[in-house]
């Protein structure tokens, strides 16, 4: 009987208020004023195909960017990192390894190692 109740009693916990946006895609205020809304996606800045950049730390990296992967060139040691998860192209990574791409900067992270930050 409780488990019956449990999701009934979550289920008035959530307030529907706001759930919609109106098709005229204006919100109203705390006021009652009607607002206009602009959604504003990142636009993701494509990765050249091969890429050298100067870490923070004074060593130098090379990535080839291989689509669904990454080859990392440098750091002592050459490495391929698959993309993590794999629908995206800006973060890529393996066990402790990881490698993520802003821009004209790249955030590395080995092991138990500080981050590293990179600049191409």
């Amino acid at each position: 009987m409780a488990f019956v109740l449990l999701p009934v009693a979550c289920a008035a916990c959530v307030s529907g208020q706001g759930a919609k946006v109106p098709e005229d895609k204006a919100l109203i205020g705390p006021d009652g004023e009607k607002t206009s809304m602009t959604i504003t996606a990142e636009k993701e800045v494509s990765q050249p195909s091969t890429s050298t950049y100067n870490c923070a730390d004074g060593s130098m990296m090379t990535i080839r960017n291989l689509g669904s992967s990454i080859r990392v060139m440098g750091l002592d040691e050459e490495e391929e990192l698959p993309a993590a998860p794999a629908n995206q192209r800006s973060r890529y990574g393996k066990g402790v390894d990881a490698v993520v791409l802003d821009g004209r900067e790249a955030l590395v992270v080995k092991g138990r190692h500080s981050p590293l930050t990179c600049t191409r």
